[in-house]
């Protein structure tokens, strides 16, 4: 459950955060949502997928954290195991939300990160942004950037029928299978079948990197198999 409120320097003066206790908001998804700015750092790890919003049926970007729902296999002994932490949980337990038709910063006062006597005050003693707090405000901007370029690459590649149902049959070492649904990714016969205008306008939207970046990220599937894999070996 989340409790947003919008953010005041009066009501939240002497709340403080412990940043460690974010990665807690990852530990219990298989998928992320991701933005386009991030891709590269997230590619040295995670699968980046497609997936559909259960909510408005809109293609979304996905760092892949599992391969059964509710599964994170990088949280293990309480702990974030990944070299990078995607920025949906970096932000965390900022938001942002709308009033009176303009942006406003909330915090999530369920959060797990929020104390009244330990962690890093968010407002000084003055009543100005603390450093932590300025930097959730850059994260919260550059996620929202994200998700406007989020936008423009999926017209893109939906426009450019680049899309394909992404269907992976997974055998582990107890013979379980595991098989991933509802998963979308790049056709790559489509994209090499693009004509050479529109491979250079791909380019100069700075979107073809991205796309090439997405393609190589799947290769990180091995690596959930085998943190998978090594999690059921040691239940035998």
């Amino acid at each position: 459950m989340t409790n947003l409120v919008a953010i005041d320097n009066k009501n939240h003066k002497d709340i403080t955060v412990d940043g460690s206790k974010a990665e807690m908001h990852g530990a219990n998804v298989n998928l992320i949502p991701v933005v386009v700015p991030e891709f590269s750092n997230l590619a040295t790890q995670y699968p980046i997928v497609i997936t559909k919003n259960g909510d408005t049926g809109q293609f979304v970007f996905a760092a892949m954290l599992g391969l059964e729902t509710n599964e994170n296999l990088f949280w293990q002994d309480e702990q974030w195991q990944g070299l990078y932490l995607p920025l949906q949980i970096q932000r965390q337990p900022f938001f942002v939300g709308e009033m009176n038709n303009e942006q406003i910063m909330c915090i999530d006062l369920e959060s797990p990160t929020l104390s009244s006597n330990d962690g890093v005050a968010i407002f000084n003693s003055d009543g100005s942004d603390s450093e932590y707090l300025q930097d959730a405000k850059e994260k919260l901007a550059l996620l929202l950037q994200g998700e406007l370029q989020n936008i423009e690459l999926i017209d893109a590649i939906t426009s450019l029928d680049l899309l394909q149902p992404l269907s992976v049959e997974i055998t582990l070492v107890n013979e379980q299978s595991c098989r991933l649904n509802g998963l979308y990714t790049i056709d790559n016969a489509k994209l090499a079948a693009l004509g050479d205008a529109q491979v250079v306008n791909l380019h100069r939207q700075g979107q073809l990197d991205s796309i090439y970046t997405m393609i190589t990220s799947l290769g990180q599937i091995y690596g959930l198999i085998d943190k998978k894999n090594k999690q059921v070996s040691a239940q035998l």
